[in-house]
């Protein structure tokens, strides 16, 4: 947390395709490194997956028969293959805008992302808005990852609030479900290529085109709720 301050609520936000505009770069990455393993995955269904981690992506989309030595071979070569991207990763418009508003009125700001350490701090580099975030949490701080909620649980740990106390942003049904599973509502937004249709279909309790949509509504989203409550 920051020197002096006390957050007794907060956001947590996910990066990849919410704030930072790379879910298209993984869906890529993930297609490259499957074709380098022999298997040849279509990117619709890729892009479906993001924002699973790694590991459980590879597993969702690859055969059930398969040697599954091959899983590591994929991950070892996504994360090459990502990191190539590092220097073209560009934040969302409004993204640090709508981060900088969230701490200035006083809320608690997570980052609660199944990205490895390593893509965090590209991430983190690209929104350049370290002033306003509290806490991060990478795949690092979770046993299981998204659907699962380990790395939302270790994201209001890491801030020091309660699930009542919290609101979730997010762009991908998994991070719909992840919150669901701690009763925290999720904003979701299309910028990372879900449908709105298929976002509250999951949950969300509401939709925004991205972060400086949401921004310009903040009053009267969750998120505005939460401070009003």
């Amino acid at each position: 947390m920051r020197a002096g301050s006390l957050r007794r609520k907060g956001v947590l936000f996910d990066v990849d395709g919410t704030l930072v505009d790379s879910a298209y770069i993984h869906t890529l990455a993930w297609w490259q490194a499957f074709r380098q393993s022999g298997f040849d995955v279509p990117m619709a269904r890729i892009h479906r997956c993001v924002g699973m981690g790694g590991a459980r992506l590879v597993d969702h989309l690859l055969p059930d028969g398969r040697d599954t030595a091959v899983d590591e071979d994929v991950l070892a070569a996504h994360s090459g293959i990502f990191g190539t991207y590092w220097p073209a990763l560009r934040p969302l418009d409004g993204a640090r805008d709508l981060l900088a508003q969230c701490c200035e009125s006083g809320l608690a700001v997570a980052l609660a992302s199944s990205a490895r350490d390593q893509d965090l701090k590209a991430l983190r580099s690209s929104l350049a808005a370290d002033s306003f975030i509290d806490a991060a949490t990478s795949a690092n701080d979770a046993k299981e990852s998204k659907p699962e909620p380990d790395i939302l649980v270790a994201a209001l740990r890491a801030v020091g609030i309660e699930a009542s106390d919290a609101v979730y942003v997010g762009d991908a049904v998994w991070d719909v479900y992840a919150a669901a599973r701690l009763d925290i509502p999720t904003i979701g937004v299309t910028c990372g290529g879900t449908s709105e249709a298929e976002l509250r279909e999951a949950g969300a309790v509401e939709v925004y085109a991205g972060p400086r949509d949401l921004l310009d509504n903040l009053r009267d989203s969750a998120i505005g709720r939460l401070l009003a409550g």
